[in-house]
């Protein structure tokens, strides 16, 4: 299999954080993906409860697409970036970008990727894969969630890049352009961990950061009321599982990801606090992946009483007392 630039494959907790390490990595700007995790601020939980979503859900991470626009910024890269409403002209542009030597960043949707089995593959618009070269009719791909490097029809490829509906891919490209050498990682830690404490506790919206916290503890005794039946009931609930640790987290909503962070940031800044905070955090998280096999447990078991939903509730609440605590720590780090 022939592919560009001797293109390191390896798999990472997350797609978008994986998909931009590898494109860094290839173009000889080595980093972590919890270093691009961390310095993008990419922590965050927000509940949403809008007709965007036919149920209340929950995010624990900065929304797509802004751990790659924080990362340039921080360090002062340059990411050439393309969207085309016109699929042939996209489809040229990539083979162009092929032809050139470039390994290109790509967003899709899951759904297409057919290198995984059926039963995995769900609709989801803002999956990122690297496409790397080019056989034939079909487009050669690294996949964070992959084992090896993968093969796709150019007709699925196509469907994948302009799959409609919420959050659409637009044909959406990017390659890195210019790379900075003087990177100052001293000078950038402190204004990350910063702007990461102040997303999380004092943006003025109160389904945000540790208010949005709360208000899933507080909203979740309602969701019963909204719900179809218990087989919906049982369907939500076990989702706050998945949402926690199955869709790229690193585990325990992403808490486990910005813990080896604060471990990688300790030992660039000399910092025994850092390392103190990344155990704190490490805490956190296995409290948050207590919630999330609670949640499966009780949703497999259709144990969803309003004392059970009371139980995960306060547990929740506590996950809230714990990171309103962390980051008002944090925060005075530095």
């Amino acid at each position: 299999m022939d592919y560009n630039n001797n293109f390191e494959h390896k798999m990472y907790a997350h797609c978008e954080t994986g998909t931009l390490v590898s494109l860094l990595n290839n173009a000889g700007y080595k980093i972590t993906e919890a270093m691009v995790f961390g310095l993008a601020s990419g922590i965050f939980f927000g509940y949403l409860d809008t007709k965007v979503f036919s149920f209340p859900t929950f995010i624990v991470r900065s929304k797509p697409g802004e751990v790659r626009k924080n990362l340039s910024k921080v360090l002062n890269i340059k990411l050439k970036t393309f969207k085309f409403k016109d699929a042939d002209k996209g489809m040229q542009k990539l083979d162009n970008l092929l032809a050139e030597g470039k390994v290109v960043g790509a967003q899709v949707d899951f759904f297409y990727m057919d290198y995984f089995p059926q039963w995995m593959r769900v609709h989801n618009n803002v999956h990122f894969i690297n496409i790397i070269g080019k056989e034939g009719n079909d487009y050669i791909i690294s996949d964070s969630y992959n084992r090896e490097i993968a093969k796709l029809d150019q007709s699925l490829l196509k469907k994948a890049r302009w799959a409609g509906g919420n959050m659409a891919p637009k044909g959406f490209l990017y390659y890195p352009e210019k790379l900075n050498p003087d990177v100052d990682l001293k000078k950038l830690i402190p204004k990350t961990i910063k702007k990461a404490a102040r997303n999380m506790l004092n943006l003025p919206l109160s389904f945000i950061g540790v208010k949005g916290i709360y208000k899933f503890a507080d909203k979740l005794k309602t969701w019963s009321k909204q719900v179809r039946d218990i087989e919906h009931f049982s369907h939500e609930i076990i989702k706050i599982n998945i949402l926690l640790e199955e869709q790229g987290t690193g585990g325990a909503g992403f808490r486990y990801m910005y813990a080896a962070y604060l471990k990688q940031a300790g030992e660039i800044m000399n910092s025994s606090v850092l390392n103190e905070m990344s155990e704190q955090i490490m805490q956190i998280g296995d409290d948050w992946r207590n919630i999330s096999y609670f949640a499966a447990k009780i949703g497999k078991n259709r144990d969803l009483g309003e004392d059970r939903i009371a139980e995960l509730s306060e547990m929740i609440r506590k996950q809230g007392d714990a990171e309103k605590i962390f980051f008002t720590k944090l925060k005075k780090v530095y």
